[in-house]
């Protein structure tokens, strides 16, 4: 008679910090029998903090996409649970729909559990909120590439910034002149406001906080080659609207299903 399948945990590891998991991302590691993660990318100490001490612990740094589904499908026909730990949340970046596609082939089963991107954790040491109430309510999630071919290029979004758009770019710093060169190119001026997060959450972090016009040598200057997002457009210099921006979900003028219109409110 054949055993019970296990099922494979999709699991986003968040930015860096062991603290900046679910408790349902904490559960998981903590059930597993196997414990898949990308040790180039998601902090060990996520594993070796949260994982159980007698659980196989895979490191998929070094390994080809066949041969982590491999071990996946191998695991949970054992009838083991496995959790592939992604950085930050899969759904971003995270290769995620390959692993999946491997998965729904073999017929195991799968769940999900969400992590923190890199880009809210960016937004959240530089001290600052991607949407500014009537400033910028549309955010654009992209990266810098240099060999990778894909659909679009940082110089197709980077009209948007002068909309009210702000731009996160992934994977940059390591070509930044070439970012800035797009960003130039797609019409962003050199004084426009920018942040580069290096290792958001990791105790080495850093904040670098410029112009476009400034990115390549601030970037170089600080020695900062990869584990990194840069931020562009007014968000990131939210001093500059101080006193001159509102959110009207909390404006007394107006009026949602919540709170009628107030009148007479002293300031």
């Amino acid at each position: 008679m054949r055993g019970k399948v296990g099922k494979v945990i999709f699991v986003g590891a968040g930015p860096g910090d062991p603290e900046l998991i679910t408790v349902k991302a904490k559960t998981a590691l903590e059930e597993a029998d196997v414990v898949v993660y990308a040790g180039s990318l998601v902090n060990e100490e996520i594993v070796n903090r949260w994982a159980r001490k007698d659980a196989e612990k895979v490191n998929s740094a070094n390994l080809t996409l066949e041969e982590i589904t491999r071990i996946m499908v191998e695991r949970a026909k054992e009838g083991k649970t496995v959790v592939r730990l992604k950085s930050g949340d899969f759904s971003i970046y995270g290769a995620l729909m390959e692993e999946v596609w491997a998965l729904k082939d073999a017929g195991i089963p799968y769940e999900f559990v969400p992590g923190i991107t890199a880009a809210l954790a960016a937004a959240s040491v530089a001290g600052i909120e991607l949407t500014l109430p009537k400033i910028s309510q549309t955010v654009i999630i992209t990266r810098g590439s240099a060999r990778v071919e894909m659909e679009g290029s940082i110089k197709d979004y980077a009209p948007f910034v002068n909309r009210g758009a702000s731009l996160v770019i992934y994977t940059g710093v390591h070509i930044i002149e070439k970012v800035v060169r797009e960003l130039k190119e797609g019409g962003v001026s050199d004084d426009t406001p920018a942040i580069v997060v290096y290792k958001a959450t990791w105790p080495d972090q850093k904040v670098v906080r410029c112009k476009v016009g400034e990115l390549v040598q601030r970037v170089k200057e600080e020695k900062i080659f990869k584990d990194a997002v840069i931020i562009v457009g007014k968000v990131a210099d939210p001093d500059a609207y101080k006193d001159l921006v509102r959110s009207s979900v909390y404006d007394p003028g107006h009026a949602h299903s919540f709170r009628p219109k107030k009148k007479n409110v002293d300031a």
